[in-house]
């Protein structure tokens, strides 16, 4: 009798125990999709990571409007030992996959401070950190109904993604950009193509401030900022740099080339700039409408097929 006592209070014990284990672990419901299903755990470590990197990307002066926006919860960091790039979203999922090089010592446990990355490195993760943006901005549009800037991104992007990059030119070859080809995207080729240039113009931008501003820290309202930002966003253009690109959906495409990149008619365009600059980096009113007008004065990428007449 005395010994099933002794074992009832060892198993109780040891229930307690893992109890206590699993609470130490504690994580967040995760975000459901509009048709109610589960699509990632987000941990209290997620969270810890987001809000550290915000702070940190203020330090250095680099753009947080739009980061401020997302919800702590809402993304899942990983660490993986990616070889094709140095980070990866994936939507949907709400998972910001990152090559352990960045993270804390290589260990792949936590995110490095961002003041010993590279340029190059805060560079691609702005880039993802766009991607996570516009996820947010589309997983449940209700719940921004009350952002103006974002609901109006998201209704712009919309209306971009079905009058300029549905009917497109691609490059079949890469470096050979005067040989195009006629594409129609699919839906989802069509949103990731946009994705892609908008992500790839929010990296390009970050990099271009950093090199800039060097170790001076030169202020962007300041004339010296303005005049070299201005010079390489033009060279930037003229060698439509910022345009982006796609996977093709389907299998055989995919066999010949995993990605397939815009013409360079089909770069990034002024308006996109400018509500770029604007609504989601934050940059100096008077810089937005300069950077627009240096993309005007330039020979103007197509509209698109259908003509894209809708001002953000």
């Amino acid at each position: 009798m005395n010994r099933a006592i002794l074992l009832l209070v060892l198993a109780v014990l040891l229930v307690a125990l893992v109890l206590s284990v699993l609470s130490d672990k504690e994580t967040v419901a995760a975000p459901l999709s509009p048709n109610g299903h589960e699509v990632a755990t987000v941990s209290d470590g997620d969270q810890q990571t987001w809000k550290t990197l915000i702070d940190q990307a203020a330090e250095l002066g680099l753009p947080t409007r739009f980061l401020k926006t997302i919800p702590p919860e809402f993304v899942r960091f990983e660490f993986e030992d990616l070889r094709t790039y140095a980070a990866e979203y994936h939507p949907g999922e709400h998972r910001m996959v990152l090559n352990r090089t960045l993270s804390f010592n290589g260990a792949g446990a936590t995110l490095q401070p961002l003041n010993r990355m590279t340029h190059k490195e805060l560079a691609t993760l702005f880039h993802e950190f766009f991607h996570a943006y516009l996820d947010f901005l589309a997983f449940d549009p209700a719940a921004i109904a009350e952002q103006t800037e974002g609901r109006a991104l998201l209704q712009l992007a919309r209306t971009y993604q079905q009058c300029r990059y549905q009917d497109v030119l691609i490059t079949p070859v890469a470096q050979r950009r005067t040989e195009t080809e006629q594409r129609y995207l699919s839906e989802q080729e069509s949103w990731e193509v946009l994705n892609e240039t908008w992500a790839v113009f929010v990296g390009w931008t970050v990099w271009t401030q950093l090199e800039v501003q060097g170790k001076g820290g030169v202020g962007k309202k300041s004339s010296d900022f303005s005049r070299a930002w201005l010079q390489r966003l033009r060279q930037s253009d003229k060698g439509a740099d910022l345009r982006g690109y796609y996977q093709p959906e389907d299998p055989g495409e995919r066999t010949v080339a995993q990605k397939r990149f815009l013409a360079p008619q089909y770069r990034i365009s002024s308006k996109e700039v400018g509500a770029l600059l604007r609504d989601v980096l934050g940059y100096p009113t008077e810089l937005v409408r300069r950077s627009v007008e240096a993309l005007e004065h330039n020979p103007s990428p197509i509209k698109g097929v259908n003509g894209c007449t809708t001002s953000p």
